[in-house]
């Protein structure tokens, strides 16, 4: 079984996924995992419009990645999302209350007691502050664009101690589960991540993959530990909402749907004798949620959200992190066998 860690450095010498926000969680600053090309193209020397020569994609988007460390010494990455200071990384990179964090540009400018703004309780996304006006945002893509072979670069802080070093692969995959471990005993478990053999080296986590246009789509959080070029991203596209929540909110608000489920795979399926390949499996609908609130039930099957299919790349939690508290929402669901649908108004999600 391969061993999934997270990607942050330390310098110094058939799983239920609970969804009380209608997604779940994991992590790891550079972890480790448990398993379950779109071209440079350049005519005479200038780089074409719709793609940048490799040297120029790291150029553009260095400025926009960070270094965050602490006083421990422990170290990761971040993405610079506006120009007076707020950055994204990973919740393992900045989990401890206990220590004071700083954030290290491309250029050597240090912005000490970075304020740590929000935490993701269901996934390993974090947001931080510090006091600047002159920072330059990187630019996020839309994750969903993207196909297998696509070339992609990966920059990060390798090793707590290379800071800004960049990889060059390849998108290897999309709709990855993993669960992964922070080398201290904690775990999480993350879906929906996009693989890549771009090297991803602890002390990346936190840090941009990005296109050949320079563009953003994933935010590189773990790694394989006993395997070679095998690292995972979350989806930019899936921390979109998250992002504008705290730019207007200064914190992270969740639509909440209320169940726990197991996600089906066609194996799991032919095994059980059920109907549909793909969906949720409900294995308790919480009370006095938006969803018993709708009529689902333990042992429903939700298969769409509006006319979004469950498939192997889109789960649950990943159509979920489309919406907004007070949208209102289609779950097509099986229940004994018949198809059946429901209306669901999504609320905010309960303090965890």
């Amino acid at each position: 079984m391969a061993v999934f860690k997270k990607t942050s450095a330390v310098i110094a010498g058939a799983v239920v996924i609970s969804i009380v926000s209608g997604i779940i969680g994991g992590y790891v600053a550079n972890r480790w995992f448990d398993e379950t090309t779109q071209s440079t193209v350049t005519t005479g020397g200038t780089v074409t419009k719709d793609s940048l020569a490799l040297a120029e994609v790291i150029k553009q988007v260095s400025p926009s990645v960070v270094s965050i460390t602490t006083s421990t010494q422990s170290a990761g990455s971040g993405i610079v999302l506006s120009s007076d200071g707020l950055i994204m990384t990973n919740k393992h990179v900045v989990d401890s209350e206990r220590v004071s964090y700083s954030v290290v540009m491309s250029d050597g400018t240090v912005y000490k007691d970075a304020k740590v703004l929000a935490r993701d309780p269901y996934n390993d996304v974090a947001f931080v502050k510090v006091n600047a006006n002159n920072l330059k945002p990187a630019k996020l893509s839309d994750s969903s664009n993207y196909v297998v072979g696509q070339r992609v670069v990966a920059i990060g802080n390798a090793l707590g101690q290379f800071q800004n070093t960049a990889t060059e692969g390849i998108v290897s995959g999309f709709g990855r589960s993993i669960t992964a471990d922070d080398g201290s005993g904690s775990t999480e478990t993350l879906t929906n991540l996009i693989q890549t053999d771009a090297a991803i080296n602890p002390g990346n986590s936190g840090g941009p993959l990005v296109t050949t246009a320079g563009e953003v789509i994933g935010m590189n959080t773990a790694t394989a530990g006993n395997a070679q070029n095998i690292g995972f991203s979350i989806p930019i596209s899936e921390i979109k909402n998250q992002i504008k929540s705290v730019q207007e909110t200064g914190k992270i608000i969740r639509p909440y749907l209320g169940v726990r489920y197991v996600p089906l795979t066609p194996e799991l399926a032919r095994r059980n004798d059920l109907s549909v390949d793909y969906g949720a499996y409900l294995t308790s609908v919480l009370a006095d949620s938006p969803a018993e609130n709708a009529g689902l039930q333990k042992d429903d099957i939700i298969t769409k959200i509006n006319n979004d299919a469950m498939t192997a790349s889109n789960s649950l939690q990943s159509l979920l992190a489309k919406y907004q508290v007070g949208d209102e929402i289609t779950l097509t669901y099986v229940r004994d066998g018949k198809t059946q649908t429901t209306k669901v108004k999504l609320v905010q999600a309960p303090a965890s």
